[in-house]
């Protein structure tokens, strides 16, 4: 091999090279693609209901104490999944009624424990608000996050 670098070594290995990442870049395009396409939420049904519940949930700014799939503040347990921690992912009916329930309930009083505020939310907010987090319960997480309480 020589000492020197010819230009015709240069543009060889830069076609090469530009080659070698283009077929990388693609491969990982198509990747992701199908990746999407196949675990994203693109599949799931998105209702009136659900679209109502993520503005219930962003008016009363939940985000500031609980986690929804790993998001938001660690103040409060994470609520992506605390419809299948209830048991009650594929009874919209039950779902409602334990979180009007739960919500009607706070603040507990209990000393020494974090309160949630009163929310005055009307029977249709908590419906809507249900069926969100049923919705955000279906989400294929792949594992995430790593605990049920977040």
């Amino acid at each position: 091999m020589k000492d020197v670098m010819t230009k015709s070594m240069a543009r060889n290995i830069f076609y090469g090279g530009s080659l070698f990442f283009i077929v990388i870049f693609l491969g990982l395009s198509a990747h992701s693609h199908y990746y999407i396409v196949n675990t994203s939420t693109a599949s799931m049904e998105l209702t009136d209901s659900v679209a109502h519940g993520k503005r219930v949930w962003e008016d009363n700014a939940c985000i500031n104490c609980h986690t929804i799939l790993g998001e938001g503040a660690y103040f409060a347990p994470e609520v992506g999944n605390v419809m299948v921690r209830w048991d009650v992912i594929d009874d919209p009916d039950a779902a409602f009624e334990t979180l009007k329930g739960w919500i009607e309930a706070m603040p507990t009083g209990i000393e020494g424990r974090r309160q949630m505020p009163r929310f005055e939310l009307s029977d249709d907010e908590i419906r809507a608000l249900s069926d969100f987090l049923i919705w955000t319960g279906k989400i294929d997480t792949q594992g995430w996050p790593p605990n049920d309480a977040g």
